[in-house]
């Protein structure tokens, strides 16, 4: 489980989930975000196939500190959100 990013930032990536990718895009069981900096703000990068797909701008400021990577995996019973370094743990 992330323990390094804030909670509600784990709760935007199941709110984009939940409201923007849902029904739009056929979703995997698991998938892909990249956090990047936008003049000093998160945005929310979704990848499908290494190629993106959509993106969501948010209000949370921007820290080195927080994870590039972020995976949401949800197979109808359990969700999680990984780190791609926690996979290979």
């Amino acid at each position: 489980m992330v323990n390094s990013l804030p909670g509600e930032m784990i709760d935007q990536v199941w709110f984009i989930i939940d409201n923007d990718l849902q029904g739009v895009f056929p979703l995997a069981k698991t998938l892909t975000f990249k956090l990047v900096n936008d003049n000093n703000r998160v945005r929310y990068n979704y990848y499908e196939n290494e190629s993106l797909v959509a993106s969501f701008d948010t209000p949370f400021p921007y820290s080195s500190e927080i994870p590039e990577d972020v995976w949401a995996y949800d197979d109808g019973e359990s969700q999680l959100i990984l780190l791609p370094a926690e996979s290979m743990q």
